[in-house]
């Protein structure tokens, strides 16, 4: 298989500087806010995207060492196929939020519920599409047979360093 080759569009600044107590998913950063700085080459991509409410932002776990297949993720405490989850120790260490926009000045794109940590390197910004993104008629695996978590009350821990 041919390997692929990423390059970070931009730098993600947060409050977040340590993995432990930070929110594990956007919903757990309500009020939380943070900012892409975009490479000034891309800027001249950020035209139009100001009209959407939210964006799709894809990154890299960048102090995430290593992979593991299976792991206990932070809403359950049985062990699960790492593809299975949205746990950051991963082969390929690729994450996804998608974040309210707040504005754009320049080449910096301000957002809200920032769930990344500080210096987290962008691979891409997607427009959410809610006609297209939203599914109805969905089942959601092993959670379905879990305790319900607050999710925004769950904080990260050390297990995915």
């Amino acid at each position: 298989m041919e390997s692929i080759t990423l390059e970070p569009i931009g730098i993600i600044h947060s409050p977040h500087t340590c993995i432990e107590g930070m929110p594990v998913q956007p919903t757990g950063a309500i009020g939380i806010e943070a900012y892409v700085v975009l490479e000034e080459k891309y800027a001249e991509g950020l035209k139009d995207l100001e009209g959407f409410s939210h964006i799709i932002l894809i990154y890299q776990f960048h102090k995430v060492e290593g992979y593991v297949l299976q792991l206990i993720p932070f809403m359950d405490t049985k062990s699960h196929g790492v593809f299975a989850t949205r746990a950051p120790k991963r082969p390929n260490k690729i994450g996804i939020s998608i974040v309210p926009l707040k504005r754009i000045e320049g080449n910096i794109v301000y957002f809200e519920k920032a769930d990344m940590l500080d210096g987290t390197p962008v691979i891409d910004i997607k427009p959410f599409y809610p006609k297209y993104d939203n599914q109805m008629d969905v089942k959601i695996g092993w959670l379905a047979e879990t305790k319900p978590v607050d999710i925004s009350q769950l904080r990260s821990d050390d297990r995915f360093k």
